[in-house]
């Protein structure tokens, strides 16, 4: 138990702590308008506070050995990844190379030039022998775009047209 004596100490201690308390801030809050007075006169905004905090605060999470450790392992697996992509690449690239001058296509480039010949003649187009497979493909293309042209008839009357 505390005693009278020691009470009224107390209060009167109490009581000198809060004043002390609401003059303190009372100079903090006068400090803080000086403070914001200085800024605008100098002009540095809210904004632009925020970006130096944002700056300040990436920064020190860059030098952190967490973020060091992350960025150089994904810096590995990136490297990794793209030497396996340019690896499947020269695969494919190789594979089709591979084909074109097998038998079995130059196979199919013969068929499709005979084809492209026959279709010009059908067509009534001069015949063409020889040529590039793009040049043939592309004759082809032509060719049949005409051949379903020439075999569209167009109504000769309106009742034909209502129909």
């Amino acid at each position: 138990m505390i005693s009278e004596e020691e009470k009224e100490e107390l209060k009167t201690e109490l009581t000198k702590l809060e004043d002390e308390i609401s003059t303190l801030r009372q100079v903090l809050a006068a400090k803080e308008k000086h403070l914001v007075e200085i800024k605008q006169k100098l002009g540095i905004s809210l904004m632009n506070e925020l970006k130096q905090n944002f700056s300040k605060s990436w920064h020190d999470m860059q030098t952190t050995s967490a973020y060091k450790k992350t960025h150089e392992t994904l810096s590995h697996a990136g490297q990794k990844a793209t030497a396996a992509i340019s690896n499947v690449g020269t695969a494919i690239s190789k594979k089709f190379g591979d084909m074109r001058n097998s038998p079995t296509f130059k196979s199919f480039e013969e068929k499709v030039e005979t084809t492209v010949t026959s279709l010009k003649t059908k067509v009534g187009g001069t015949s063409h022998t020889g040529g590039s497979f793009e040049e043939v493909l592309s004759s082809t293309a032509h060719a049949s775009a005409q051949s379903s042209l020439a075999g569209t008839r167009l109504p000769e009357s309106e009742e034909e047209l209502q129909c």
